[in-house]
């Protein structure tokens, strides 16, 4: 046996000898940061995501090729979007037949009712735009709705996040649900919870959103990721926004 693949396997065993640590109520991960990263956050001209959320802010009001902007529509700054219904997303679709993300959502109005120019999913305007709307939520309380037609994709996103991935053999759940608040590798093991997103990441250095995070953690497993839209990612993102129903929007939030 190599010597990777027997630390895989301690590491995998490891995850198995621990109950959970979380469980009854899902806790933010803004909670498992230092003081001064908090703070960090926690201020308007300090968190570096914000950066993000103005360029957004910039694309919002800026005229597509029919000399409509979002702003058209959903008034100066967002002010006539309503931010409970930002803070539902993903919501099922009745017209597509399927989950809607903010970004998708977003992306719809980008590409056909201002007429571009056309924003692929895994563009970085794409998630400047995201950033910038679930801003004007920050504060609203997340209240994802997976019952009816959407439980399919729940479910469909809970076994993904129980789904042991890559060389490492790890699912999301033992790290997030078993380690929550225990250290790895020098950072903190959060819950994992979405309410953050977009936000900065620390290590990276940049600001990312829900499937660009589960991307870099399926690449430290050694697995294969799938691409930032997928059918697979839209229903991680359904499961994770689902489990942090009852946390409060913090985009931009900082993560190790």
């Amino acid at each position: 046996m190599s010597t990777q693949s027997i630390f895989c396997f301690l590491i995998s065993a490891l995850m198995l000898s621990f109950t959970p640590a979380h469980a009854e109520k899902p806790v933010s991960g803004y909670d498992y940061l230092l003081p001064e990263m908090q703070e960090m956050q926690d201020d308007e001209f300090g968190n570096p995501g914000m950066i993000a959320v103005d360029a957004g802010a910039a694309l919002f009001s800026k005229p597509g090729e029919n000399n409509k902007s979002c702003a058209s529509c959903h008034g100066d700054g967002g002010s006539k979007l309503d931010i409970k219904n930002i803070a539902r997303y993903p919501v099922y679709s009745i017209e597509l037949k399927k989950p809607m993300t903010l970004r998708g959502q977003i992306l719809i109005c980008q590409n056909e009712r201002i007429g571009g120019p056309a924003l692929e999913y895994a563009s970085e305007k794409a998630l400047q735009l995201e950033a910038f709307v679930r801003r004007l939520a920050v504060g609203e309380t997340i209240n994802v709705d997976v019952s009816g037609a959407m439980s399919p994709y729940y479910d469909a996103g809970k076994k993904l996040f129980h789904t042991r991935w890559g060389q490492v053999d790890i699912a999301c759940h033992q790290c997030h649900d078993y380690h929550a608040g225990r250290t790895f590798r020098g950072q903190i093991l959060s819950q994992g919870q979405s309410n953050g997103f977009p936000g900065y990441r620390y290590t990276a250095g940049k600001v990312v959103g829900t499937h660009e995070r589960i991307t870099g953690c399926l690449t430290n497993l050694r697995a294969e990721p799938y691409p930032i839209g997928s059918e697979e990612y839209i229903n991680f993102e359904v499961y994770m926004n689902a489990r942090s129903n009852g946390l409060q929007i913090e985009t931009p939030g900082i993560r190790y």
